[in-house]
């Protein structure tokens, strides 16, 4: 009996991993999908956001508030995770603003952070020149070419010559999806989903996949 209980307790964590949010990544996909032509703006103005689930109007963002958004859609509300993983640990966190405390209306928009948050969380995989390597859903992060941080999420679409997945991301005219994986350096590879829940494919129209860059 106490076996049989330790087996279902183990199957319980394995099942509520932080790869196991959602059933796939078809919901995160959804999400971030929904904001281009909605989120046409990009904004980087400091905000004062409702805690938890705040936001900026879904019009405007910066290339963090895509992930923000389309992470809510699979139940995770990177506000709050962020935000009480800085209190506990404050010191693991870049020191790049001058902060001496956690601040829950920007630390979850700053790139640097979510780099640091997913790799606290066990979601790091290795960076690659493969696009085979980068699955739907998968979390990419580079440093430009000034040597700013971006972020966007890998999608099931192709790019015109089917080489690479276009990518779901907010670098200056809003959400798009665009064929850049590879055009800067990429700085963090971060796998959410099971290698299996990510890859599974389904039908794309042909109109979702063509690259509009």
């Amino acid at each position: 009996m106490g076996i049989r209980l330790v087996v279902v307790l183990i199957a319980a964590l394995v099942l509520c991993s932080p790869a196991r949010v959602g059933a796939d990544a078809d919901s995160l996909l959804r999400t971030a999908l929904a904001q281009v032509g909605v989120t046409n703006t990009y904004d980087p103005a400091y905000a004062r956001l409702d805690y938890p689930g705040g936001d900026v109007p879904i019009d405007r963002g910066v290339c963090s508030d895509v992930i923000i958004r389309a992470m809510r859609g699979v139940g995770v509300d990177l506000q709050v995770e962020v935000h009480h993983d800085m209190r506990a640990n404050f010191s693991r966190y870049p020191a790049l603003w001058g902060l001496n405390r956690p601040d829950s209306n920007i630390d979850h928009r700053r790139v640097p952070n979510l780099e640091t948050w997913l790799a606290r969380k066990g979601s790091s995989v290795p960076i690659t020149i493969d696009a085979v390597d980068y699955l739907p859903g998968d979390f990419v992060t580079w440093r430009l070419a000034s040597g700013v941080p971006h972020i966007g999420i890998i999608s099931r679409q192709r790019s015109a010559d089917r080489l690479r997945p276009l990518v779901i991301h907010n670098i200056g005219s809003g959400a798009r999806i665009e064929d850049v994986l590879f055009a800067w350096k990429i700085n963090g590879h971060y796998r959410w989903f099971s290698p299996a829940a990510s890859a599974v494919p389904y039908p794309v129209p042909a109109s979702e996949n063509e690259n509009p860059a």
